[in-house]
């Protein structure tokens, strides 16, 4: 069979080459067909989601089908022009972010050398040689000659078990999980960014808090000072509300440390040294603003890392093909042409020419179990991609859970912990009354003066936390992100030309199905 076919090879090469591409473009892949793993049981509302009616100011909402809050630039929904500003700088600045670029732009790469295994390879060059045999071997004077050749070489290997199409499905897949993680770095840089500020702006409230209550303490002070010449009160009163004083500028001035860190840390995501960014002190006084309610169900397709986990499971299940192919036999075709000749004269004329041509078979006759275990490796690590995917899957929703949760207790904490601070200035103000009576001691007005103050401080540390935990949940519902967003195959597949754009169709399609179908 195999010398028949040789034969049909000399007489018509075209004919054996039109065979061989044909025998590919019909060939069947042997690996499995992807279908997505199975996520874990998802529950129809969140444990933690406010109840109906609870208010907008806990920080969730029934979603409306024109909700944009946290569509596209979310930041927005904070109403902060300077933090606005400093969010569209992230993208074009930030090395992190270009660090997930180029890794993108690698896996792009990638496939297009993978592609190139579905076409021939074509090699040519031109050889001139000169030489002479020895006239004691021959027994014959011998001459100078000279070897000249111009070859033309072209080889193919039919991708006839589909080894480079489960390749290049791994490699589309690879790319489309690495477009995952670049807006998973988007979306958690610009998290980031936001937390950062706001809670640079929760020292700039904690500062002008202090900054009155010294202010406030200045002026007891006075009145202190005046009882003291008078004699009513005591040096004891007079130094107590000097230390309170000092104190309080104290802890103003510690304020400044983790303001200073946060402004540096600011600096750099937005790719700056912190010596270029100065940031003018400003009160914090908005609130956390109501994000809109993502169903369980929707949030597998609105989190870039469960994409990204689900296209990894993809790239191993075409590593199994691949594996799997390595037990079939590999199919190819060899041909040469050229010009070859012993000088200028007759170098480039016609019967300076040559060629030759045949098909290739190869297979494996002995590995010591080499390629059972390369499958058994594939298959392994399908495993444990799989896992990984449904434990990305189960994270996702400890973080929603978590930022919920955040939301509900820190709303609650913060009506209390404002009932505490209005008892505490109450609280004041009738020490503050009785001392100026004479019924009681400065040490009481001091005492009702730092309970007030740790109030307020509390108090301000909670609006704070829970504008940071309204970018958490933000975040963890996607920020708007949406696997429908990640490229699509053939958009990341260069289009063919000619002859072999219809010999070597696209990869099918393989984005994310949410409801599990199987997918080529």
């Amino acid at each position: 069979m195999l010398d028949r076919f040789c034969r049909v090879a000399v007489r018509r090469p075209a004919c054996v080459l039109v065979a061989l591409v044909g025998l590919a473009t019909s060939a069947c892949t042997v690996g499995p067909k992807y279908q997505r793993p199975a996520s874990p049981p998802l529950p129809s509302v969140y444990k933690e989601a406010p109840p109906a009616g609870y208010g907008d100011t806990a920080g969730w909402k029934e979603a409306q089908p024109n909700d944009g809050v946290i569509r596209g630039k979310w930041w927005e929904a904070f109403k902060d022009p300077l933090l606005n500003s400093l969010e569209e700088q992230v993208d074009v600045s930030n090395q992190n972010l270009k660090q997930f670029e180029a890794q993108y732009r690698s896996a792009l790469a990638a496939i297009r050398v993978t592609r190139a295994g579905l076409f021939p390879t074509v090699t040519g060059g031109a050889t001139a040689t000169g030489g002479q045999n020895s006239s004691n071997l021959s027994g014959i004077k011998a001459s100078p000659a000279a070897n000249l050749q111009i070859p033309v070489q072209f080889s193919y290997e039919a991708d006839v078990w589909g080894r480079v199409r489960s390749a290049l499905q791994g490699n589309v897949a690879s790319a489309q999980a690495s477009a995952a993680d670049l807006e998973t770095a988007r979306l958690s840089t610009h998290a980031l960014l936001a937390q950062n500020y706001l809670q640079l702006r929760g020292l700039d409230a904690q500062h002008d808090l202090l900054e009155s209550t010294v202010a406030a303490y200045v002026k007891a002070l006075d009145l202190t000072t005046n009882r003291y010449k008078q004699g009513v009160a005591s040096k004891l009163d007079l130094v107590q509300a000097q230390t309170q004083i000092e104190n309080t500028k104290a802890q103003l001035i510690d304020t400044g440390v983790q303001r200073a860190q946060y402004e540096h840390s600011i600096a750099a995501l937005l790719g700056k040294t912190p010596a270029e960014l100065a940031i003018a002190p400003v009160v914090l006084t908005a609130q956390p603003p109501a994000i809109p309610g993502v169903l369980p169900a929707a949030l597998l397709e609105r989190r870039p890392d469960i994409a990204a986990a689900e296209r990894r499971v993809a790239v191993a299940n075409a590593q199994i093909g691949v594996a799997k192919a390595a037990f079939y036999p590999a199919i190819g075709f060899n041909a040469s042409a050229g010009l070859q000749g012993n000088s200028l004269l007759n170098w480039f004329t016609w019967p300076s020419r040559f060629w030759s041509l045949g098909p290739t078979l190869a297979q494996t006759l002995f590995e010591a179990g080499g390629r059972k275990a390369v499958t058994e490796q594939a298959l392994a690590a399908y495993d444990g991609t799989a896992a990984t995917y449904r434990q990305t899957v189960l994270s996702a929703f400890q973080e929603v859970e978590d930022s919920l949760s955040a939301l509900r207790i820190l709303e609650q904490e913060s009506q209390q912990q404002q009932l505490a601070v209005n008892s505490a200035a109450l609280s004041t103000e009738l020490s503050m009354n009785q001392y100026k009576g004479g019924i009681t001691t400065y040490l009481q007005v001091i005492t009702a003066q730092a309970i007030e103050l740790g109030d307020r401080r509390t108090a301000v540390d909670l609006v704070t936390r829970r504008m940071v935990a309204s970018v958490g949940l933000i975040q963890a519902l996607g920020g708007g992100w949406d696997a429908s967003q990640l490229p699509a195959s053939n958009d990341l597949l260069p289009p063919g030309k000619g002859f072999f754009s219809k010999a070597f169709p696209k990869v099918p399609e393989a984005l994310p199905a949410a409801n599990g179908s199987k997918q080529n």
